[in-house]
């Protein structure tokens, strides 16, 4: 009857988290707030500069800035809107699900300085003289255009400004003297005399004054529509900012691509955790079976988790959702392999159990804090969308430890404790001609496909075809260099959606049309059903508005459009420089400190070989790299040094049972030993992994396709280097000293490195 009770216990707990999680994750899921690459919207980077010369960009008037700017979006009616300051003069806006882009950006980036001044650009009146929130949209009483109204805080000062100008004759210019010119945002070196001659000039209007008027109400006429004297009110009642806002950065997504991104990889991820779930029972039997309930309650947690911090959902942080799954299998595996190892030694369930759970804790406490280590650099370094990458990331670790090793632990032993599982090795897929005898002290030799394999003795084979390959890739890099994208360029990129393939040639005609030919213009996606247009000149946006509109009128969808000024670009490849060097010492110090400095050392050359191989790829194919490869550099940096960690944990356990090492040849065979355990690990962490990168690579959106290349380029040259390269470097140079220093390591505690 007790068995019995750790059965049923079992059920229960299956039970109240399915019933929890059928019945409140589609709410959740519908609270996580979306980014704009997953329903569209606009992001801009804005230099704070003051108006004045001499006027210091303070702390306070940022936040005076930041203030005038919420009041600006409020007007908009827009509720997911994330304002926030950057450094000593920046503010970054996004603004997710606005419809009018064009608006939200001319209502943002307009100073509002309104003024009134004559011919000559005297100015008479400005915004302090204007009653605050009196500004409205109206209609001219004869006409019946659309005009602005206000009121005037001084009826009898405005008498005079009229009075004056009424009085003003000079038969030699081409227009008349007694104008009234009002401005919005005039600069120094602006003329009436200048923009008079254009078509489109910058001030608003010029009326005629022919007399003095006592009045405290103000009209404001012009080529106006409804929409746009409705802007020009509420710019006006929103009031003017403190300073001026030079656009650094900016990136627009049309809400029919955000709509597309978000179906297409929402459906890759599910097929992607779908296989994993598979994969797990398939090989793994019963101890897969509790994986993949633990991984269910996993990913529902790392929603819960996201959504709670209200973080912002992007397109890279659902992919980071679904390698985080990829990611979290691994717990799971080194476990699995740990107790499957023991079963083979002789040992019953419920020792092979208690014995795996603990030699694997370590190794999985290791793995994890190196990922953190480099997610947290790209959180620190990222741009938004590779921060929402990052945060996402951090947590899936942080969360799969806990249902990997205590959930899994906690589910599993109660079958352990049940009897259930008591002499039937074959549920966790070691078959019975595989166990040895508990009585033979002889050592097992770990075999691979059932065959003893010595990897160690080709290690020269493989120092050689990594050199090869560097060498091309060094070719490579130095003939055809990278295709770096705007991110790190400067310029503009447009990418145009249409319901079908696009013509490349009516995208041309329609660009010389606009009079914006474009230095590239490449179809892609699925089925050429996008062009990317790309431009090595930042756009004005009077030219972004023109590029949209034609665009949409045309195919119905409205264009991407990102714009990455030079400064911009330098700073990204100076953060991307320092994240993967920060990333590199980092670990550097953590493996030294928690093995060796040895170990540290042919780690790293480890992780630069798999950076380097990213890299190499990337120029061999010309594949345009963009500031989120960085991203996934840095997430393959984390994934290889986890790969690399436990191989060498295992090589540390494998030498204090040792104690002592006097020759070379002894040290080979610990190595090698220490690999072939290992292998089935690496192997099957590296398949889970690439089948959640494989799935966002195929079937996931466009803009996440350089992004799984890297992720997939990196994954097999991280399993590379950390079965082949790593170890064996470790063992050629360590070798070479043990005549002079034998290899003696000592069991400590667990959060201290061993002694050589």
């Amino acid at each position: 009857m007790k068995n019995r009770g750790k059965i049923i216990a079992f059920f229960l707990i299956v039970i109240l988290f399915a019933t929890t999680i059928g019945t409140t994750v589609t709410g959740i899921t519908k609270d996580i707030n979306l980014g704009l690459d997953l329903q569209g919207g606009f992001e801009v980077l804005y230099q704070v500069d003051p108006i004045e010369d001499g006027t210091e960009v303070d702390r306070e008037l940022l936040e005076a800035t930041v203030q005038t700017l919420n009041e600006r979006v409020n007007r908009l009616g827009i509720s997911e809107a994330s304002i926030n300051i950057e450094g000593e003069d920046r503010i970054r806006v996004q603004l997710a699900g606005v419809e009018n882009q064009t608006e939200a950006r001319e209502l943002l980036s307009t100073s509002a300085r309104l003024s009134f001044r004559d011919v000559t650009d005297k100015e008479y009146l400005n915004g302090s003289d204007i009653e605050g929130g009196s500004a409205q949209q109206d209609f001219d009483g004869q006409t019946n255009a659309p005009i602005v109204t206000l009121q005037l805080k001084d009826a009898a000062k405005f008498g005079k400004v009229t009075s004056e100008i009424a009085q003003m004759q000079n038969p030699d210019t081409p227009y008349q003297d007694n104008l009234l010119v009002i401005w919005m945002d005039y600069q120094e070196g602006d003329s009436f005399a200048e923009e008079f001659k254009k078509e489109d000039p910058k001030y608003i209007s010029a009326p005629q004054v022919s007399q003095t008027l006592n009045t405290a109400s103000v009209q404001i006429s012009g080529d106006f529509t409804v929409e746009s004297a409705q802007r020009l009110a509420d710019i006006i009642n929103a009031g003017s900012l403190p300073v001026n806002l030079i656009e650094k950065y900016s990136t627009s997504v049309g809400a029919q691509f955000g709509e597309q991104a978000l179906n297409k990889t929402v459906f890759a991820g599910m097929i992607g955790i779908g296989l994993i779930f598979l994969f797990m029972i398939a090989y793994y039997r019963f101890p897969g079976l509790i994986a993949v309930i633990n991984l269910s309650i996993y990913i529902y947690l790392v929603l819960v988790v996201f959504e709670l911090l209200n973080g912002v959902l992007t397109l890279p942080g659902i992919a980071a959702l679904i390698l985080g799954v990829g990611m979290a299998v691994d717990a799971n595996v080194i476990t699995n392999e740990r107790i499957k190892e023991e079963l083979r030694a002789g040992k019953s369930i419920s020792a092979a159990f208690k014995a795996g759970n603990k030699n694997s804790l370590s190794t999985i406490l290791d793995a994890n804090i190196t990922t953190i280590l480099a997610a947290s650099i790209l959180f620190i370094f990222g741009t938004s969308s590779v921060k929402g990458f990052a945060t996402m990331l951090i947590i899936s670790i942080l969360v799969s430890f806990v249902t990997a090793v205590y959930g899994s632990r906690i589910l599993l032993g109660l079958w352990i404790k049940s009897k259930f599982l008591k002499n039937r090795p074959g549920l966790f897929g070691v078959k019975q001609k595989d166990i040895k005898d508990i009585k033979d002290k002889t050592e097992y030799e770990p075999k691979i496909f059932n065959r003893e394999v010595n990897t160690v003795k080709h290690r020269k084979k493989f120092f050689i075809a990594s050199s090869i390959m560097v060498i091309l890739g060094a070719v490579s890099l130095l003939v055809f260099q990278l295709n770096p994208g705007i991110d790190f360029t400067a310029g503009s990129r447009v990418q145009v959606l249409a319901e079908e393939s696009i013509n490349t040639e009516e995208v041309k005609d329609g660009l010389a049309e606009l009079n914006v030919e474009a230095e590239s213009v490449v179809p892609s996606g699925d089925n050429n059903e996008i062009a990317v247009i790309r431009y090595d000149t930042v756009l004005e946006q009077d030219k972004i508005a023109e590029i949209k509109d034609y665009f949409m009128e045309k195919y119905g969808n409205q264009p991407n459009v990102s714009v990455v000024s030079p400064i911009v670009g330098e700073e990204l490849v100076q953060n991307a420089l320092y994240s993967v060097g920060i990333a590199i010492i980092g670990m550097i110090i953590y493996v030294a400190f928690r093995f060796e400095f040895f170990f540290a050392i042919t780690a790293i050359i480890a992780l630069v070989h798999d950076a380097f191989f990213v890299l190499a790829i990337f120029s061999i194919f010309g594949i345009e790299f963009d500031v989120t490869i960085v991203a996934a550099i840095l997430t393959i940096v984390g994934y290889s040094i986890n790969d690399t960690i436990v191989t060498f944990d295992r090589i540390r356990e494998n030498l204090i049972k040792k104690k002592r090492v006097k020759s070379a040849k002894e040290l080979a065979i610990i190595v090698n030993r220490s690999l072939v355990q290992t292998f089935s690990r690496s192997i099957n962490t590296t398949v889970t992994t690439m089948i959640a990168v494989l799935s966002f690579l195929i079937l996931g959106a466009d803009p996440i396709v350089g992004f799984g290349i890297a992720l997939a380029v990196g994954l097999i040259a991280g399993t590379y280097s950390s079965l082949f390269l790593a170890s064996q470097l470790w063992l050629v140079w360590r070798g070479k000293m043990i005549k002079k220093k034998p290899v003696v390591f000592e069991k400590k505690k667990r959060t201290e490195g061993p002694q050589v």
